[in-house]
C-alpha cells in the first residue's frame, strides 16, 4: 500500500505544479490573440457594377415554333420512315422458314474444309461433331447470317443486327477455316 500512496502523493504535487502554470500561459495566449485582432483588418474588395440589361426582339416569329404540332408531325413522319426502312430489311427475314444452321450461335460454327461441286464452291462446316455442306445463300448463326461468299479459306456473311438503339442494320461477318488438331 505504501508504493500507491507514494504514487498517489507525486501526481498529486505534478498536478498542482501543472495547474498554476497554466494560469500566466493563458494571459499571455489573451493578450496576444487581442493584438492579432487589433492588428488584422479585414479586407473586403468592392464589387462591380451590374452589367445592364437590354431586352432583344424576337426576331423568329416567321420560322417554326420548337413545340409546334407541325414540327412534331415532321418528326414522326421522319421516324414512321426510318421503321418502316428497318421493317423492310428485317421483314424478308422473319417470313421464311429458318434452317437448321441458325439454331447455332455462329461462334460455335467451325469451318473444317471446302471443296467445287457442280462449279460451285462448297465450304464443310462442323456444329456439334456433325459435318454440314454450306453454300452462298444459305443461312448460318442466330442473327440471320446469310452466306454471301465461298472461298478456300473462308465464309462471308451478311447479318442482321439491332444497334444500341434498336434499329435493324446489316453488318459482315466472316468465317476462317480452322485447323484440326488432334
Amino acid at each position: 500500500m505504501t508504493v500507491s500512496r507514494q504514487h498517489l502523493t507525486l501526481c498529486m504535487f505534478c498536478l498542482s505544479l501543472l495547474a498554476g502554470c497554466s494560469a500566466s500561459d493563458e494571459e499571455q495566449l489573451q493578450q496576444w490573440m487581442t493584438e492579432q485582432r487589433n492588428q488584422t483588418r479585414p479586407k473586403v474588395e468592392r464589387l462591380p457594377e451590374p452589367t445592364k440589361f437590354t431586352p432583344q426582339a424576337y426576331a423568329e416569329e416567321a420560322s417554326v415554333e420548337p413545340f409546334s404540332s407541325q414540327k412534331l408531325a415532321q418528326a414522326l413522319k421522319r421516324d414512321s420512315n426510318q421503321a418502316t426502312a428497318n421493317a423492310a430489311l428485317i421483314a424478308p427475314e422473319l417470313a421464311r422458314r429458318k434452317e437448321p444452321l441458325e439454331a447455332s450461335p455462329l461462334d460455335a460454327v467451325a469451318m473444317v474444309g471446302s471443296l467445287v461441286k457442280v462449279g460451285q464452291p462448297v465450304a464443310l462446316v462442323r456444329v456439334d461433331n456433325l459435318l454440314y455442306q454450306v453454300r452462298v445463300g444459305n443461312y448460318l448463326g442466330q442473327n440471320f447470317g446469310k452466306i454471301t461468299k465461298v472461298s478456300e479459306t473462308g465464309i462471308s456473311l451478311r447479318e442482321i443486327v439491332q444497334d444500341a438503339a434498336g434499329e435493324w442494320i446489316e453488318r459482315t461477318a466472316t468465317l476462317q477455316l480452322q485447323e484440326v488438331t488432334k
